[in-house]
């Protein structure tokens, strides 16, 4: 390839080159890490120990924490190794690497945040027929589907960008190899890699976020037809937990990649993408458990074998 030849390594700048600041960040970003690590990892541990957790939203649940795992793992280890050794040094291949997954488990959770709303559509508006609707054949094959397009298109812009020349600067103005900086730093016209993104993003991003903005409008409509204040309480909350979570991802996302290249700042764009590689990831599991009874059933009946029962049982009413 012709930029390969050209330029063999990047160096990634990260979030700022304050000396003093290097530090903290390295702290905050390896607690938050291993916060992510723990609860995500956590989350998918309960999830397969418990036969009562052994449903369809909890099937996608568990996928939800891998995927969290896999693209904050593409991203905070080399964040964190960066600050803590002061090598800001990252191959061609390792950038293409990094590049590849984190846009994969990216889109990935997009198309299960849609397969988590049309299941919650199921269960609220319909049910009745809940059970023959989310069988496990579709559940497998909404997971497998949202795998597929995840990869699919993290191989059409991995392609698209790399196929680019880097014949000047190897300086990355980020913390990680994302598409703005490298198109930025490419000497290549980049009019059509643009333009793909603009086009490939916006029907990944606007087609998930049509089937879970569709799916919610069913079920607010289905919850206001409620005649118990329990059940409308408890479907809402399901609700509120999961439209949180869409709400961050996805405005990180349209902001990122939605706007004209022309009013993009890269200053702006480090701050933004810290929200969607390092700070979602580790808020999710949060989002979802915290509030959810059954998890913290779940969480209780295994912390009970190592604790008191009193001790388990106050936790438990907390």
């Amino acid at each position: 390839m012709e930029n390969s030849t050209k330029v063999t390594e990047f160096i990634l700048l990260g979030l700022t080159d304050d000396p003093n600041l290097q530090v903290p960040l390295f702290l905050a970003i390896l607690f938050i890490y291993l916060i992510t690590l723990a609860g995500n990892g956590g989350m998918m541990l309960i999830i397969r120990s418990d036969s009562h957790l052994h449903t369809p939203m909890y099937f996608f649940l568990s996928h939800l924490s891998f995927v969290d795992l896999g693209y904050s793992s593409a991203v905070a280890p080399k964040m964190v190794a960066a600050l803590q050794s002061g090598n800001k040094v990252i191959s061609y291949n390792g950038c293409a690497a990094q590049f590849f997954f984190f846009v994969g488990f990216a889109t990935v959770e997009c198309y299960l945040l849609a397969s988590m709303a049309y299941d919650r559509h199921a269960a609220v508006c319909r049910p009745l027929h809940y059970t023959t609707t989310m069988t496990t054949g579709v559940c497998a094959l909404l997971t497998i589907g949202s795998y597929v397009c995840g990869f699919l298109n993290a191989s059409i812009h991995t392609a698209g960008t790399f196929r680019l020349s880097f014949c000047g600067s190897n300086e990355i103005h980020h913390f990680f190899c994302d598409i703005p900086p490298l198109l930025a730093l490419s000497c290549s016209n980049t009019r059509i890699s643009r333009l793909v993104v603009f086009f490939v993003v916006g029907f990944n991003v606007l087609s998930t976020l049509l089937v879970i903005l569709i799916s919610y409008l069913f079920i607010f409509i289905a919850i206001q037809r409620m005649h118990s204040a329990k059940g409308q309480q408890k479907a809402f909350s399901t609700c509120a937990s999961h439209l949180t979570a869409v709400s961050i991802f996805y405005g990180t996302i349209i902001f990122m990649y939605l706007q004209p290249s022309s009013s993009q700042s890269l200053d702006t764009d480090k701050i933004t993408s810290v929200f969607y590689t390092v700070v979602i990831p580790m808020l999710n599991p949060l989002i979802y458990s915290l509030r959810n009874k059954e998890v913290k059933s779940a969480v209780w009946k295994r912390f009970n074998k190592y604790h008191p029962p009193s001790l388990s049982m106050e936790w438990a009413r907390n």
